[in-house]
């Protein structure tokens, strides 16, 4: 008989030891993957336009505690939850920040949670120092551990996540930080991979090339420039004869001559020392002449290649709508609406992972901690991260009045502020302004 309680199977997940094998391509595995993210994101400058843009997408959303329901303990969970989110020692802006900052090019964000007793403003000590004095726990703070300094993952006999393993400096000391403590942050969970999936992983193969193409065109650049030097030596220079008996003076001479124009650039203490030495016809031994390149104009078009590479880097994360204008690149203004909508589309997406995490892992324990496991907990969301076009709104709305829908006034005032804030403008406190109705 099975047990319909009994977990038979396992994900599937190329794991060994405290390492996951999943990248199949060694150059993006590991640490070494590592580095080559933090590398596309801190050098390049498509890469850095993409995440950027990401993060103002993102900034422009508004967050908010919504509550399990009406009841009022149900509203005193709302305010608790609110005031831990503004009650850190780094803003909420910031936290979202850093998410956005590792989670986006590393593929995961692990974030441990650091709780205090709020015990009011005046406390010398920072682990209990508040803006209020209610004695019940908050979050102290929720600091991000650098996937630069995971030494790998634990996992239970059950093949469940245990923790993240760090060794991280100045002291490198091993330090085991287990995810009941902390909250793990993923563009990606396929497999429930606790490292995600770079949003740079796509991109990796036309940045690649693109920053060979860029070295070799500049190469190239500088050899036109300066042209191709070539050293004129005797015969037995170029090719010592091996009964020679000064055959070790003459390597040695053509490896100078051989380091000269490898090595020779334009600078502005440049000159070089050559002998003068005449044969018996009363021509030079040695010379060292400059031979100029053709035009690059008439080579490959390394320009249009490497924006090839770029718009595929930028495809990859559905932002092309930032190539839209770019040289050659055109496009009506319907269509960079319909870019720009998937792109926001995309960085929904991110915020509701963040959203996600934190109202399923963050709060209730932080209720826990509060004496609070009713399992009926607020919730954290975000606001739309496209603002709806007012005209187009305007047009909506009066075309439902217009066929007899009733719209306003709406229960509680909803509808009225869901339009004000669309439209950038504050909210109304109906409590206070009464019904809404006109009614005295």
């Amino acid at each position: 008989m099975v047990d319909e309680f009994l977990e038979l199977g396992v994900t599937g997940i190329n794991r060994f030891s405290n390492e996951v094998a999943e990248e199949w391509l060694r150059d993006l595995s590991g640490k070494k993957g590592i580095k080559v993210y933090k590398e596309m994101r801190d050098n390049d400058p498509v890469i850095g336009a993409i995440l950027f843009a990401i993060k103002s997408f993102c900034r422009s959303v508004k967050w908010r505690v919504e509550p399990a329901g009406g009841e009022p303990d149900q509203l005193d969970d709302a305010v608790l939850v609110k005031s831990c989110m503004y009650d850190m020692s780094h803003t909420w802006q910031a936290f979202i920040s850093q998410i956005l900052s590792e989670m986006l090019p590393m593929g995961r964000s692990y974030h441990e949670i650091v709780y205090k007793r709020r015990l009011g403003p005046d406390q010398k000590d920072g682990s209990k120092r508040s803006k209020y004095a209610d004695g019940k726990i908050g979050w102290r703070k929720l600091p991000v551990r650098s996937a630069t300094t995971c030494e790998g993952w634990r996992w239970g006999p059950d093949g469940s996540l245990q923790g993240m393993i760090q060794q991280a400096p100045p002291d490198y000391r091993t330090t085991f930080i287990p995810i009941e403590k902390a909250l793990l942050f993923r563009t990606d969970e396929d497999l429930d991979n606790p490292e995600g999936r770079s949003v740079l992983r796509n991109a990796y193969s036309p940045w690649h090339y693109k920053v060979n193409i860029e070295r070799f065109e500049a190469i190239g650049i500088e050899k036109d420039a300066v042209g191709i030097a070539v050293a004129w030596v005797p015969p037995k220079v170029a090719a010592p004869p091996a009964n020679d008996p000064d055959r070790a003076a003459l390597i040695q001479a053509r490896d100078t001559f051989r380091n000269l124009v490898k090595g020779l650039k334009r600078h502005t203490k440049d000159g070089i020392l050559m002998p003068l030495s005449y044969d018996e016809k009363g021509q030079k031994q040695y010379d060292l002449t400059l031979l100029q390149g053709a035009s690059r104009q008439v080579g490959p078009n390394t320009s249009e290649t490497i924006q090839r590479h770029e718009t595929r880097m930028m495809q990859s994360v559905l932002a092309e709508f930032m190539m839209l204008g770019v040289q050659k690149a055109g496009g009506s203004y319907a269509l960079s609406q319909d870019k720009t909508d998937y792109f926001s589309m995309a960085v929904t997406g991110y915020l509701d992972e963040i959203a996600e995490v934190m109202s399923y892992h963050a709060i209730p324990r932080l209720m826990a901690l509060n004496g609070r496991r009713s399992g009926d907990y607020p919730t954290i969301v975000h606001s739309e991260v496209k603002r709806v076009d007012p005209s187009k709104l305007a047009t909506v709305i009066q075309a439902l009045s217009g066929a007899g829908m009733p719209l306003f006034p709406s229960p509680g005032g909803s509808l009225e502020n869901w339009v004000l804030s669309e439209l950038g403008m504050p909210e109304i406190n109906f409590e206070e302004a009464g019904d809404g109705d006109g009614e005295e």
